[in-house]
């Protein structure tokens, strides 16, 4: 029996962290599962025959924005020359909208919903072990005959229980090093998929240091933390920090996504002693309009933050980058004209503008009639216009968007 975990990145220098994770949860059934990753840049006809010649009998597929299409599209294709296979899909893309994904493709057994380590598990145990049924599978929605059965999400898991996934790391040669020492996130932001998972965990400590220091000892060129928001419990961001800046090996930079007005004195106090270069901040602005805040259902104090960047600014040893979203609730062009202002002011090493995707599940979908947003039906989901802002005002700032990448 053959599985093949497959991720489909939107790069080559991209690694998808997540079916590694799946395929080191699942140590016993090693010899079974067999790991590919491809981009959304190469020809079909190439991972078409680099598919069929693994000669699978289970394909599980990783969905996300930037390659379902192109995942449907293979699939479609698949089908045809692996007839006996059965094809799971798991990922963001598909999770929210299980049963409809699987309506409109009958080409699909099932698809894992939402955390995918413990499912995908489950699922060799039922393939390889004839263990157990799909319907004692909680976490997948599945087709029998002609319905579709949703067995509910399970429980979260542990995530200190996931085994370091980076022990041969020439697999990762010229490749970006994902990392996650948390999941989840406490705030609430309404077009993020990350407000909905609520159970913030954090992987421990020591593992985590002890992960870290194998990246310092092999002399990576980056490290780019996952977690949503980095810096949300206080002890835990300062224990990496600190413990970065100790082992400092001069090569490494670490990547961490924050928001900046939480930081505290003693962590400012901590990154004004690093060496240039050894970290640096992504900082998600969205907006300085405190209604579009106020809607988004963001904490943030841009008077506060500002500060912050500018103070992190005259250390002069931290690359920022800030990010803003366009076509946001009650931002219209003069109001978006003024957060662009308001942030091109801060001087960041880098300024990213970026456009509302309305993401399924996301709170965002649900308001989408109140806010009169009007979004593309093909992924990544952007916005075309919204109450405030028409497509013609959304044509200028892409224009923007150009002249800042």
């Amino acid at each position: 029996m053959k599985i093949l975990l497959a991720a489909v990145n939107a790069k080559y220098i991209h690694s998808n962290l997540a079916v590694f994770n799946l395929k080191a949860c699942a140590k016993e059934y090693d010899s079974n599962v067999v790991l590919r990753e491809y981009t959304i840049n190469q020809q079909k006809d190439d991972i078409l025959k680099d598919i069929y010649r693994c000669h699978p009998d289970v394909i599980c597929i990783s969905c996300y924005i930037w390659n379902i299409s192109f995942v449907r599209e293979l699939i479609r294709d698949l089908v045809k020359i692996l007839p006996k296979t059965a094809f799971w899909a798991g990922g963001p893309e598909v999770s929210y909208d299980a049963e409809k994904f699987l309506t409109e493709m009958p080409e699909m057994t099932g698809v894992m919903v939402g955390e995918g380590e413990k499912t995908f598990h489950d699922l060799l145990e039922f393939y390889i072990d004839g263990k157990d049924s799909l319907e004692e599978i909680s976490g997948i929605a599945y087709r029998t005959g002609d319905k579709i059965i949703h067995n509910g999400w399970r429980e979260l898991m542990d995530l200190s229980a996931i085994p370091f996934v980076y022990e041969h790391l020439e697999k990762f040669e010229n490749r970006i090093i994902y990392y996650e020492s948390s999941r989840g996130c406490p705030f609430s932001c309404s077009y993020c998929l990350s407000s909905i998972d609520k159970k913030l965990r954090f992987r421990d400590l020591e593992l985590v240091k002890k992960e870290l220091q194998f990246f310092l000892d092999h002399r990576v060129p980056q490290v780019k933390f996952v977690d949503r928001t980095f810096n949300c419990k206080h002890d835990h961001a300062m224990t990496i920090w600190q413990y970065i800046k100790d082992h400092d090996n001069g090569i490494t930079n670490f990547h961490f996504e924050i928001s900046a007005d939480l930081l505290r004195e003693n962590e400012l106090e901590l990154m004004s002693t690093m060496r240039p270069g050894l970290i640096q901040l992504e900082i998600g602005v969205q907006s300085t309009n405190p209604d579009t805040i106020r809607a988004i259902h963001r904490t943030m104090d841009f008077p506060k933050l500002a500060g912050i960047v500018n103070r992190i600014h005259s250390f002069k040893n931290i690359h920022q980058h800030l990010d803003l979203i366009a076509g946001l609730p009650y931002e219209g062009y003069d109001s978006f004209h003024k957060s662009f202002c308001d942030v091109y002011a801060l001087r960041p090493e880098q300024f990213q503008l970026g456009f509302l995707k309305v993401l399924k599940g996301s709170y965002m979908m649900e308001m989408t009639g109140e806010y009169q947003i009007l979004y593309k039906d093909r992924e990544p989901y952007e916005v075309l216009s919204t109450a405030w802002m028409t497509y013609g005002e959304i044509l200028r700032l892409k224009m923007v968007e150009s002249m800042v990448e």
